[in-house]
């Protein structure tokens, strides 16, 4: 395992400074904009919050994507790093476009559902002609499987449950985003192992941007995710799992495949638990409530900080796994 460190410093440190400094920007557009959460009914705060993480993280990974390749094209990197970039922008070329236009579609999608509360089957119908969008990429598992109906389903159904699973987790200040710091650092150290460097950089890029809105939201917030937050770090970490070589003739070991399921163990199975808990009782699972993993906590004795910094840790150590196993 080689490590280009420049090239994964850039990557992070971009997404991070490029996010933190420009959340001023996008707090006060969103005031303009009337795009706040209002105080209400099961909401903590006690004054309107601007909706502008998912902004700020997708501008955190978009100009430092820009000034890549303004580097590459205009020579201002040393040869080795432009060489390791080049190539592997080239090869994945297709690939990372339609990432990146499904990361605009979600952060919109969620931006409107934060601005107009869209009806459930309609985000859903959103959510799905992005992800089909991004399968038909060529972005897709195959789990040894030869059969293209098969992996376009299970791609399409890991992406939506993914994505919901992060929605979800948006339910106290700092939750999602530092999940999506430690998910995207595991991916990138997962990537980094297999010599996958564009994937290593684009998984420390977004551990990076979501970095830098990390102080906006935690433990105080003067800013929120919002749905728009939500969804682009829910579906970036769905389409950075599949990325990466789990399983391959350097790691030839069939419970690799499984690696994902390690990393993002945390946000699934409190989706699972909350889903199945909402159908005993008989509510949608859509309509949200207090029994998420973070809140059961809280009942349990903890302040809502120290139950964020668990929860992180646990994420932290089920996706430590994949490299201890």
């Amino acid at each position: 395992m080689t490590f280009p460190i420049n090239l994964y410093l850039l990557s992070g440190l971009g997404g991070c400074m490029a996010a933190l400094l420009t959340l001023p920007l996008w707090r006060a557009w969103c005031r303009r904009t009337g795009l706040v959460d209002d105080p209400g009914h099961r909401k903590i705060h006690d004054q309107s919050i601007p909706l502008a993480g998912g902004l700020a993280i997708l501008t955190g990974i978009l100009l430092p994507l820009l000034g890549a390749v303004a580097a590459v094209k205009f020579n201002l990197l040393d040869v080795e790093t432009a060489d390791k970039l080049s190539y592997g922008l080239s090869r994945r070329s297709d690939q990372l476009i339609a990432i990146l236009g499904g990361a605009v579609g979600m952060t919109l999608l969620g931006w409107l559902d934060d601005k107009h509360e869209l009806r459930p089957a309609l985000k859903f119908v959103g959510q799905f002609l992005i992800a089909t969008l991004v399968a038909a990429a060529g972005v897709r598992i195959t789990l040894f499987v030869s059969n293209p109906i098969f992996s376009y389903a299970i791609t399409v159904l890991w992406i939506l449950t993914v994505t919901n699973a992060f929605n979800f987790m948006d339910n106290m200040n700092g939750l999602c985003a530092g999940l999506g710091v430690i998910a995207s650092l595991l991916i990138a150290l997962a990537a980094a192992r297999h010599d996958q460097y564009l994937v290593a950089s684009i998984s420390l890029l977004v551990s990076g941007a979501a970095l830098g809105f990390l102080p906006w939201n935690f433990p105080r917030a003067s800013a929120f995710l919002g749905d728009a937050g939500s969804h682009l770090i829910g579906f970036l970490l769905s389409v950075l799992a599949i990325l990466p070589h789990f399983y391959s003739a350097k790691h030839p070991h069939a419970w690799a495949v499984l690696s994902p399921l390690f990393i993002l163990a945390v946000p699934l199975v409190d989706l699972v638990w909350v889903v199945l808990l909402r159908w005993r009782i008989g509510q949608p699972f859509y309509i949200g409530d207090n029994n998420h993993l973070s809140h059961r906590l809280v009942r349990a004795g903890l302040t809502k900080t120290q139950a964020v910094v668990l929860i992180w840790v646990l994420a932290a150590a089920a996706g430590s796994l994949v490299f201890l196993l």
